[in-house]
């Protein structure tokens, strides 16, 4: 008897928990990607003509391609020690197939004359301008 009543709990909790995310009154809306970067000093000025000069347009490629609705460059006006003092957001409508993100990759990597071993190369030859503290992805929640 114990054995079937937890068996029909574990059971009604399983087709409960859809219906509850079904009353939420938020639902779930696309992906936003946030790459925090320190940029070294005295590079202000060349990492900002990366950005204008590569980061911008390969973004513009990507966004006329459908595969991002939007990008910005936030600038952390009050950094304080540690944290980031530009910040390169991405916005996408939601993740592609693993697949679709080789061909994508394949694609911005023939537009810039890249392979993933140069592409990895010219990454890490920007060291000297600005230092990588990670990417935070969050998802947007919207109203129903």
């Amino acid at each position: 008897m114990k054995k079937s009543l937890i068996i029909l709990a574990a059971l009604a909790s399983a087709f409960a928990t859809p219906a509850i995310a079904q009353q939420s009154s938020l639902k779930m809306g696309g992906l936003w990607n946030a790459s925090r970067i320190l940029v070294e000093d005295g590079q202000g000025q060349n990492y900002r003509d990366y950005l204008a000069k590569t980061w911008v347009p390969n973004q513009e490629f990507a966004k006329a391609q459908g595969w991002i609705q939007d990008y910005y460059i936030l600038d952390n006006i009050n950094a304080r020690d540690g944290e980031p003092n530009i910040i390169l957001l991405t916005r996408y409508a939601d993740f592609p197939s693993v697949a679709e993100m080789e061909r994508r990759n394949g694609v911005m990597n023939q537009r810039m004359s890249l392979d993933d071993h140069s592409a990895a190369v010219a990454s890490g030859s920007r060291n000297v301008m600005r230092k990588q503290l990670g990417t935070v992805l969050y998802r947007e929640l919207t109203k129903r």
